[in-house]
């Protein structure tokens, strides 16, 4: 199975309100269902994260977002990317998940991680505990969630979490893909090896063919098929018709970040544009058809557009660029 997934990351648009921001997201979740991705995707926070923009702007919930999402597109699968586990109960995530796959008619995805932004957690008064905690976690949820996502009733008697036949009715309208983000070598993908379907890495390019060799001996550990999982890989985008005008996009992204590009070096604002693979529809397709015919196991992608996914055919542009790559 292949990924070409468009995650929106919910932040503050220019001269959009609150009352315009939904519209704004959901002209992204249909231009991604019509050009050829398969799956979109929104963040699971409350603020929006430090390496996009400050803690007040804006960001949705993300579970009412991707239910209006499911009347706005037709094709897709939507999921969070990724859950963070400790912002729900888990018996209660299952049950939100499974209304997310009746109202889209079986386009759920349930993307999860253990969390990891303390800010929100002690904000909104969220115990974050340590490192072991939250995956400690992660773990009792997902033996919470897998059964009741897949028509079992769910017993679970543990450190963090405890429930008694947990029923999920009505079940979901498909199997529902259980897709965990991360790659930390030692917890995380031993955990996609024992329960999920899908792995999204967040890691550097260099990295990925190590954390398939990762993956693939938690697999051979527990006696599973690696063919089985999906990976995908996490990826920051600026897409536009020319080269010039992509560089214009990132450079006006920077400028919103209060980031003054005129006092940079050459080489810092090389630097800053080599974060995100940026250019026009041939670069950006050799860039991503390269990681692909590079690392066997890698099956896609999800891909965020944070300079310039706002401005309208920039989202289109960008799946009519790789779905060939996945055809």
């Amino acid at each position: 199975m292949t990924r070409l997934g468009y995650q929106i990351p919910n932040f503050t648009y220019p001269g959009v309100g609150p009352a315009e921001l939904f519209d704004a997201v959901a002209q992204q979740a249909r231009e991604a269902d019509s050009s050829g991705f398969d799956t979109v995707l929104v963040m699971d926070h409350f603020y929006q994260l430090p390496q996009i923009g400050d803690p007040d702007q804006y960001m949705l919930e993300c579970y009412t977002l991707l239910a209006a999402l499911a009347r706005e597109t037709s094709n897709v699968r939507l999921s969070s990317l990724v859950t963070g586990n400790t912002y729900r109960n888990p018996a209660v995530l299952a049950k939100t998940v499974t209304t997310l796959d009746i109202v889209s008619q079986g386009r759920a995805t349930l993307g999860i991680g253990a969390g990891w932004f303390a800010l929100e957690h002690d904000a909104f008064g969220i115990e974050f505990g340590t490192f072991t905690d939250r995956f400690e976690k992660l773990e009792e949820a997902l033996q919470i969630v897998s059964p009741m996502l897949r028509g079992g009733k769910a017993t679970v008697d543990g450190t963090w979490y405890a429930t008694l036949d947990a029923m999920n009715e009505p079940p979901p309208v498909s199997k529902v893909p259980i897709m965990i983000g991360g790659a930390g070598e030692k917890k995380t993908l031993r955990m996609v090896a024992q329960y999920a379907d899908e792995s999204n890495l967040i890691c550097d390019d260099a990295a990925i063919a190590h954390k398939l060799d990762v993956l693939a001996a938690h697999c051979a550990a527990v006696g599973r098929d690696r063919s089985e999982i999906t990976v995908s890989k996490q990826k920051n985008c600026c897409i536009a018709p020319t080269h010039d005008e992509a560089r214009s996009d990132m450079l006006a992204y920077f400028a919103r970040r209060g980031l003054d590009v005129s006092k940079m070096s050459e080489d810092d604002l090389a630097t800053r544009l080599g974060q995100v693979v940026w250019g026009d529809p041939d670069e950006v397709g050799e860039h991503f058809s390269s990681l692909l015919s590079t690392h066997d196991g890698l099956d896609g992608f999800t891909i965020n557009m944070i300079p310039n996914g706002f401005i309208e055919g920039r989202v289109e542009l960008l799946g009519q660029t790789l779905a060939p790559l996945f055809s």
